[in-house]
């Protein structure tokens, strides 16, 4: 099966806005260029990753990693980069896609590679989804095929995804992560991330 890592990537200046009342602009930048080398590292667990990139700095990071990168025309939020990173994997022949943050302070490549293992076990139409500590979201999301639910990346997003796939008859498994399951969005996951190294 043809599976492909798609991850997400935006332009460092402007990631992390909501860490402000914790770390000053360069900080926060230098995290999340830390996070996003982690997550195309980690992305390498695939049998190919393509990196969606919000500015020309994330596609040169990607490109020195080895990934193959898509540079967006413009940043219009997460949906719309998963949706392009989508575009591009079945444009070079997905069967299958894996969406990943690079907001991930935690993730590996075992944990990649798990997940593949375990979303693979499933016949499509499948969704397999990794849940975010709190607030309800979605940290990784596989599919098969690729376009098997629409994307709701945000705030609840683990719900939106379930309604859409029992709608569409489309299978929808959680699979839960320790390496995944830390975003970086808010001052208190800097905490919560201090407590986990």
């Amino acid at each position: 099966m043809n599976t492909w890592v798609v991850v997400l990537v935006k332009d460092f200046d402007s990631a992390k806005q909501r860490l402000g009342p914790a770390l000053d602009p360069p900080k926060r930048r230098a995290l999340a260029r830390r996070n996003a080398t982690r997550a195309i590292r980690a992305a390498a667990a695939g049998e190919h990753r393509v990196v969606v990139a919000g500015s020309e700095e994330a596609a040169m990071l990607a490109t020195d990693l080895g990934a193959e990168v898509l540079i967006e025309p413009r940043q219009e939020g997460q949906n719309v980069a998963a949706q392009r990173g989508i575009v591009r994997a079945t444009e070079r022949g997905a069967d299958a896609v894996l969406l990943l943050s690079s907001d991930l302070p935690l993730v590996t490549k075992k944990s990649v590679r798990e997940l593949l293992a375990v979303a693979g076990r499933f016949d499509p139409p499948v969704a397999v989804a990794v849940p975010a500590t709190g607030r309800g979201g979605t940290n990784a999301l596989y599919l098969h095929p690729p376009h098997a639910i629409g994307l709701h990346f945000g705030a609840d997003s683990l719900a939106a995804f379930r309604r859409e796939a029992r709608s569409a008859g489309v299978r929808f498994e959680i699979h839960i992560s320790a390496a995944m399951a830390l975003d970086l969005d808010e001052p208190a996951d800097l905490v919560r991330l201090r407590r986990a190294v």
